[in-house]
């Protein structure tokens, strides 16, 4: 059955509803979780150049940061509630049998979840009350806990992409639990290091981005200029880092996930000399190309090296056990497109820096740099979608089909819904409370916490 039919049956049912409300969640709580992990280091890093340096510039953007830090935070514990909620909900025969294997990340991302919460408190709590030093030591906790919160979910989904842990039995009974050995799975040594390093990406350029426009518009003082170059050379340095890891992922899918790979590289026949094709839509009945560029014998060359490497086509699986190749492979395309062009943008600030210890003065490359961030999320999007579509129709990878596991509960478009308001409406909210502080802070046109612990005497003026 082709990949239409199969969407086709599942619209009246429960399987469409349950991906399609898995996919909004999860794409949007995906970006939440990306300032859950980078932003605290981001503050981390502004903080401590405050404290070294007595650059009451940088504390002033630690201590606004921290605040939009807080807000973030609050909106993702609502959406990723409701993640935790769905899991169980829509997915039972998932969490029933393999609950036992793989669900203590679950526990340890709690015990991350609160202990970021109490100190993040702690330290907004402490610009007015605590001295520096000590102070400054409260925000290494939230750094810490969002790393490993993130590694625990992130854990968890590995696990789904590479189960271990376990002996399924011909009953379909599970023996040998080895919850050690499912957390630290085949698939962590390259997912978790990816989404930490998108995480600085997105989070780096965004933030940067907010003062790249800010810079466009004829706000060219220290303070701008510090808020740009913080965030964006965390996100710059991580970029090349990121292509390295994402190279050796898509190698490791290869090996581990050949269906995948064949979906993400359109590759029908198994056999060597495989071309990169960039761009291209694939017949899913056939798997005739069309349109596109074909780089022959690429995507061999870039799997094991050599044009001979034998890459295994979707021809190989019967049409019931493929993903959808074109959503995946041009999922990875823009994910790759955008990839490539951040890096051009960080190396081009790069080389200036290396040279002028400065900006490039063009205002083209603040224009690049303001739309980064919305560019940097897209990808992220895109690999999600290349993650989680190329599994299918798996939700644990050649273990348990995604439609065996959905409930047969009805309601799922309602509750769907009832979601997608509450969305929009935490969302909004977030946005007015941020949108107000930094009104706020352009019009306070002096340094913060000038009579608090840090005793900033400074008559510079600044604006956000």
């Amino acid at each position: 059955m082709s990949n239409v039919a199969v969407l086709a049956d599942a619209a009246g049912s429960n399987l469409l509803a349950a991906r399609q409300m898995m996919a909004f969640t999860l794409g949007t709580h995906i970006l939440l979780a990306s300032f859950g992990v980078a932003l605290p280091v981001v503050v981390l890093v502004a903080h401590l150049r405050g404290l070294r340096r007595g650059d009451a510039e940088a504390l002033t953007l630690a201590r606004r940061w921290s605040k939009v830090m807080a807000v973030m935070f609050a909106v993702g514990a609502v959406t990723g509630s409701v993640l935790s909620f769905e899991l169980g909900l829509l997915w039972p025969d998932l969490m029933g049998r393999y609950g036992e294997v793989f669900g203590i990340p679950f526990v340890f991302e709690a015990m991350f979840f609160f202990t970021e919460a109490i100190f993040i408190a702690i330290y907004l709590y402490g610009w007015k009350r605590m001295r520096p030093w000590p102070h400054f030591w409260t925000i290494v906790p939230i750094a810490i806990a969002g790393l490993g919160g993130t590694f625990s979910i992130v854990a968890a989904n590995a696990w789904m992409n590479h189960p271990a842990g376990f002996t399924l039995q011909p009953d379909g009974t599970l023996t040998d639990i080895n919850p050690v050995a499912a957390i630290f799975n085949e698939g962590i040594w390259t997912e978790v290091p990816h989404t930490y390093l998108a995480a600085f990406i997105v989070a780096g350029f965004t933030t940067a981005s907010i003062y790249a426009v800010g810079m466009l518009r004829g706000r060219r003082d220290r303070y701008h200029r510090l808020g740009f170059l913080i965030p964006f050379t965390i996100a710059a340095l991580a970029m090349p880092l990121q292509f390295l890891v994402g190279d050796t992922a898509a190698r490791s899918m290869a090996e581990r996930q050949p269906t995948k790979f064949a979906a993400q590289e359109l590759v029908w026949e198994t056999g060597p000399d495989q071309p990169e094709v960039l761009g291209g839509i694939m017949d899913p009945e056939t798997g005739e190309i069309r349109g596109g560029i074909a780089i022959p014998g690429g995507a061999s060359l870039l799997t094991g090296f050599s044009t001979d490497t034998v890459i295994d086509g979707l021809s190989s699986v019967p049409p019931e056990d493929r993903p959808p190749p074109n959503v995946v492979h041009l999922a990875f395309d823009v994910m790759v497109g955008i990839g490539s062009a951040l890096l051009g943008l960080s190396a081009w600030f790069g080389f200036v820096w290396w040279r002028r210890r400065d900006l490039p003065k063009t205002r083209w490359f603040l224009r690049a740099a303001a739309v980064s961030g919305v560019a940097a999320a897209a990808a992220m999007e895109a690999g999600w979608i290349v993650t989680e579509v190329g599994r299918q129709p798996w939700v644990v990878y050649g273990q348990l089909r995604t439609a065996d596991a959905v409930t047969t509960a009805g309601g799922i478009w309602w509750w769907f819904g009832a979601i997608v308001v509450l969305y929009v409406a935490v969302f909004a909210v977030g946005i007015a409370v941020i949108r107000s502080m930094a009104r706020r802070w352009r019009n306070d046109r002096h340094l913060e916490d000038e009579e608090g612990p840090y005793a900033l005497r400074s008559s510079t003026s600044v604006g956000a």
